[in-house]
């Protein structure tokens, strides 16, 4: 069995410091917010090139903090795309915004930055775009149309550790950066946990008192929540974070190598962003015949998959509520053709080639 991802065999690749780490934690005397959250906020925060950075839970709550601390609420609206994991959406209403959906460019897979006219309106107070499959967003676009408008702008970097544009980390680039740590990102813990990342101090200030009850010295002074990041995840995700670059440069090697050897196949391949640098969180192909490769290929022991089956905006608990930009055909069509095959930075490159091959007898037999 090859499966699409697989974070157990990055936990085998550090197992003796992650061990370490997580036992050093439960000698201690501290499991919530302590030094260990600290260290990693602060190593983080120099890994991706900002001032700050903040530990919450998740990498839904770090959105959903990430505008409350903004001041986004009821009767705001937030534009963003339906090409995402529902995590986006999800704490964009979680604040009582609205959700305001545009489509994607059909080469990158990210927001389309010629929609955001359309759906903008008086009540637009944000735009979250993103960086899906570990590519950005055209950012040059998008920030200088978020400047003219006066709107924040929040990165949405859960899939993108560690990726650049134009020589800069993303989550550098916007008022906000938010990861996700879910155990199968390219920085994933060993359980749920999240990071919010910001230049701006009172922004800090903001999204550390949110996710501890609005909290100063234990009164809460604004309106928030519980979504602190506890020691263990943090002490696991500072042994992982040494080894980020590393990592990611095994995936690209790995991108890289499923690109040449399926050029020969009707298949059409990742393309990279002229200005960015990717980090290949999936390795996401398109084809015309998506249904009967992913059986072939599930048949042969293979956990391809596809990131996303269904747009937000026609999911049973979203259809027909959500405003959209008036075409959104590139979203519709796109995820009747796409497939994320295996990939990791354990992947060996014998079980790479058998994902090849197996694509390779299946266009065989088609003839």
């Amino acid at each position: 069995m090859i499966p699409c991802a697989n974070p157990s065999a990055q936990f085998q690749s550090y197992k003796s410091d992650i061990e370490k780490a997580v036992l050093n934690v439960m000698r201690g005397n501290s499991y919530i917010l302590g030094k260990e959250v600290s260290a990693l906020e602060e190593e983080f925060a120099d890994y991706i090139g900002t001032d700050y950075a903040v530990g919450v839970a998740n990498g839904t709550d770090a959105i959903e903090i990430a505008l409350r601390a903004l001041g986004v609420g009821q009767g705001d609206e937030v534009i963003t795309v339906s090409h995402t994991a529902i995590a986006t959406v999800a704490a964009i209403e979680a604040t009582g915004a609205t959700a305001v959906l545009v489509d994607i460019e059909p080469l990158f897979y990210t927001l389309n930055p010629a929609q955001l006219n359309q759906v903008f309106s008086k009540k637009t107070k944000a735009v979250v775009a993103v960086h899906i499959y570990g590519q950005s967003v055209d950012l040059d676009s998008i920030l200088s149309f978020c400047l003219n408008h006066n709107l924040f702008f929040i990165e949405d970097a859960s899939q993108a550790h560690g990726a650049k544009y134009k020589g800069k980390r993303l989550g550098s680039f916007g008022d906000f950066g938010c990861f996700s740590c879910y155990p199968t990102k390219n920085l994933g813990a060993i359980g749920d946990a999240g990071l919010v990342t910001t230049n701006d101090s009172n922004f800090a200030k903001k999204v550390r008192m949110i996710r501890e009850y609005g909290w100063i010295n234990r009164k809460s002074i604004i309106a928030g929540r519980n979504s602190r990041l506890d020691e263990l995840q943090a002490a696991i995700l500072r042994v992982k974070l040494k080894h980020l670059d590393s990592d990611n440069n095994k995936r690209v090697s790995l991108a890289e190598y499923y690109s040449s050897k399926l050029s020969e196949f009707p298949i059409t391949v990742p393309l990279r962003r002229l200005e960015g640098e990717p980090v290949f969180h999936l390795f996401v192909i398109q084809v015309e015949d998506q249904k009967s490769l992913l059986m072939h290929l599930n048949q042969k022991g293979i956990q391809a998959g596809v990131h996303y089956s269904l747009p937000v905006h026609l999911q049973p608990a979203y259809l027909n509520r959500l405003s959209t930009s008036d075409d959104m055909s590139t979203t519709e069509k796109l995820v009747q053709k796409i497939i994320s095959l295996p990939l990791y930075p354990e992947l060996s490159i014998n079980d790479a080639d058998i994902v090849i091959n197996e694509i390779g007898d299946f266009y065989q037999n088609k003839l």
